[in-house]
């Protein structure tokens, strides 16, 4: 057994060990587990059964991740990637109106396209042609996005007509509204002391001590169950788990319905996948690599193709499953933290996640201001990027760009927003600036394709 991981994994050439590798698996799955919460929660606001969602997620997490094992031996783990579900849940179905089947094919037909921009290494050349600065942008603006979502989900922050968003009055509809935002602030402060305080699983954790305060005013009163204004029970029920719940879902995106959708608007749908999940993935990736600071001397990833093959292989199959984009997981740094240094470190969390099926009764039934306090954590350490970025006078050809990727993300409601003004921004400011030769060709390239997309989509 020791040989075939040796062979598979090359331990003792990486300078690390079979415990290590375990242990850090369980770290990287502890850290990231809090997506089998989420995740149905957001994609059940779009019409989709939390309990199919829960099993996709769970199947496709595995999947993703020991792809990424064995294609590339890197430590890190996928799953439904935070923005890009918030992107299918609350723009592409919500606002745009399409139905999350049709959602669903647009991910499995961006996700192969991705497999044949990995094989001829477009992606790989894309990567390497973003400036370290938008980098590390795009990582901080999805981190304050995300938080924007969990301080929406959990009513802290509600829609106000003169200012357009503000914080809750407490006191109105105290006993539903107010105690869930009061609960998911002390939740996200309760998370943060466990994160800072080194706790392995503190965001797992922070979600189960902040529903457990929720059950204790629920008993109590202080919580009142009121399901026709959407606030339920917060009592889990403890149930064997459905697996039969996943045909719901599974091969649904083959049976989208088109009625209704023109074929210029569904490839419309497909290009605003194929722009946020290609340079969401980028930039998270990035964020990953940054984060364990496996990025060379240039900001280049070594074994990045098998890794963006192992990403779109995991997007289209977890499409197929029923779920959003499969992406690489920010958190897989907490394991490389823990000493994983190998695709050992994957294939233990990609197990857990198999595991945790077993358990979906408990997940999909944690509410959505319990697990807010883990968005807004996850957004901080996403954001911590901010100060890789150099604010200079000298540098702001550099800065500039940034600050206008990151807050483009939340005040638009939109990552490829983000993406797009950072990239236009840079390509303009710095040929303007007498910099032209620092923007590589395919900067310029990618910024028109932004501004035609501005144009005619």
């Amino acid at each position: 057994m020791k040989n075939l991981l040796e062979k598979l994994f090359h331990l003792k050439e990486n300078k690390t060990d079979f415990k290590t590798e375990v242990i850090a698996g369980i770290t990287t799955f502890m850290t990231m587990a809090y997506i089998l919460a989420i995740n149905p929660r957001m994609l059940g606001d779009a019409g989709m059964d939390g309990n199919a969602v829960l099993l996709a997620t769970c199947i496709a997490s595995a999947l993703g991740t020991l792809l990424m094992a064995f294609m590339a031996n890197l430590p890190f783990a996928l799953s439904a990637g935070m923005g890009l579900n918030a992107f299918f849940a609350y723009t592409v179905v919500n606002t745009m109106g399409y139905s999350w089947q049709v959602a669903l094919l647009a991910v499995f037909i961006e996700g192969i396209i991705f497999i044949l921009l990995s094989v001829t290494n477009v992606r790989e050349a894309v990567f390497n042609a973003i400036p370290i600065s938008l980098k590390k942008a795009v990582s901080a603006g999805i981190g304050v996005y995300i938080a924007f979502i969990g301080l929406q989900n959990c009513g802290l922050c509600v829609n106000e007509d003169s200012t357009l968003v503000t914080i809750i009055r407490f006191p109105e509809h105290f006993s539903t509204a107010g105690i869930s935002a009061l609960l998911a602030l002390v939740g996200t402060l309760i998370t943060a002391v466990l994160y800072f305080k080194r706790v392995k699983g503190s965001i797992l954790l922070g979600i189960f001590i902040t529903w457990g305060l929720g059950i204790l005013c629920q008993l109590t009163g202080i919580y009142t169950v009121d399901a026709a204004s959407g606030y339920y029970t917060l009592l889990p029920k403890l149930e064997m788990t459905d697996f039969s719940a996943l045909s719901k879902t599974f091969g649904q995106c083959f049976k989208a319905d088109f009625t209704d959708v023109s074929l210029f608007n569904f490839i419309v749908v497909i290009c605003s996948f194929l722009f946020v999940d290609f340079f969401d993935t980028l930039g998270t990736l990035v964020g990953v690599s940054a984060k364990a600071k496996m990025l060379d001397a240039n900001g280049r990833l070594p074994k990045i193709k098998p890794a963006l093959l192992a990403d779109a292989v995991a997007t289209s199959a977890g499409a197929v499953l029923g779920t959003s984009t499969t992406t690489t997981f920010v958190e897989s740094a907490t394991g490389i933290s823990a000493g994983g240094k190998t695709g050992l470190t994957a294939v233990v969390t990609g197990i857990l996640f198999l595991l945790s099926m077993f358990f979906s009764s408990v997940f999909t039934a944690i509410p959505a201001f319990v697990t807010a306090p883990a968005l807004i954590v996850v957004g901080f350490l996403m954001f911590s990027t901010i100060a890789e970025i150099s604010f200079r006078e000298e540098d702001f050809t550099e800065s500039v760009p940034a600050y206008l990727c990151v807050i483009a993300m939340p005040l638009f409601y939109s990552i490829s927003e983000g993406i797009s003004i950072g990239f236009i921004s840079y390509t303009v400011i710095n040929a303007f600036s007498g910099k032209a030769k620092r923007v590589r060709p395919l900067m310029y390239v990618l910024s028109v394709l932004f501004i035609l997309k501005y144009i005619f989509l």
